[in-house]
């Protein structure tokens, strides 16, 4: 039996080996006929903290790891998009 898969965003690194990861589902609103986006926010296990803000994540369900922990960090399918500002040196999204 495979695991529960989500795609989602990572929009939170504050905490050690923990990421918030945001992901989004849409369906079709059964009256209005309108295509609805609603969104979630998952805590995932990152072991190696590997995962920056804006990653595009692959998360896996796993045994529940803390209170709202249930999930790891499978893969990153794309880094977030990042630049070096040529006069300061720091790193800008």
């Amino acid at each position: 039996m495979s695991r529960q898969n989500f795609f989602g965003i990572v929009v939170g690194t504050a905490m050690q080996k923990t990421v918030k990861v945001r992901v989004a589902r849409q369906f079709v609103h059964p009256i209005v006929r309108k295509v609805i986006t609603r969104h979630k926010k998952f805590l995932a296990h990152d072991e190696k903290e590997v995962c920056t803000l804006g990653d595009v994540v692959r998360i896996e369900a796993c045994r529940p790891l803390s209170k709202r922990k249930s999930f790891t960090v499978a893969e990153i399918i794309r880094p977030a998009r990042t630049w070096t500002d040529p006069m300061s040196g720091e790193i800008k999204r």
